[in-house]
């Protein structure tokens, strides 16, 4: 059975909903947080640092190319970029994993 990231981000998004997001806790002074906006804000978060360690990867490797970078910058931009690949990877597939896990309820 194949499961799209949209899907799941949508059936969690309904199931937080029931949820009343005052119990959930994690509120600062006067701060509100609409059910599941927190975890949509989290993996929008991720995904935005994952797409610009990626960049800075890029550019770290053609300052090197260009003799202009030294390789322990290089070598640690690229690093940060797989490490943030692996957690957004990580996070879609947790996500999924719920989702079928939901799909398997019983109503």
């Amino acid at each position: 059975m194949t499961v799209s990231m949209n899907m799941a981000l949508n059936a969690y998004r309904s199931a937080a909903q029931s949820f009343d997001a005052a119990s959930l806790g994690g509120t600062q002074k006067g701060e509100t947080i609409q059910p599941g906006q927190a975890f949509s804000d989290m993996v929008k978060d991720n995904l935005s640092e994952a797409v610009d360690a990626g960049k800075k990867s890029e550019q770290m490797s053609l300052l090197a190319l260009q003799g202009k970078a030294d390789m322990r910058e290089v070598v640690n931009a690229v690093a940060n970029a797989e490490t943030a690949l692996q957690t957004v990877v990580a996070v879609r597939d947790k996500v999924l994993s719920a989702y079928q896990e939901i799909l398997k309820m019983s109503i």
